[in-house]
């Protein structure tokens, strides 16, 4: 592992209008830490739920970011490891792992 990774899972109290019967965007943020630490114990990493309807306002890759879900370029949830973009809507586990585990992260045998 080179540096810590840094999720991002941006998303908003109410789901998206083609993610019914889909988990929320809190849901999939809560879900999604509870899975990397597990695959991952021991190896630290940060996850933040950025709420696109108050984004951080000092930020202005975040406020790029929630802008372009408002316009409809991304769907939410939309998960981040650091700047790449791993999934949008229903995030799949196997699609973040792959790019925690090119960052030099290893799974728990």
């Amino acid at each position: 592992m080179t540096k810590q990774a840094e999720l991002f899972v941006y998303g908003a109290d109410v789901l998206c209008p083609s993610c019914v019967n889909l988990p929320s965007s809190k849901e999939t943020y809560e879900w999604l830490e509870a899975a990397l630490k597990r695959k991952y114990p021991g190896q630290p990493f940060t996850i933040t739920y950025i709420d696109i309807h108050q984004p951080p306002e000092n930020d202005p890759k975040k406020l790029e970011i929630t802008q372009k879900i408002l316009n409809d370029e991304y769907f939410y949830p939309l998960v981040l490891v650091g700047d790449q973009v791993v999934g949008e809507g229903n995030p799949k586990l196997k699609d973040v792992y792959k790019e925690m585990e090119k960052q030099g992260y290893k799974p728990a045998i």
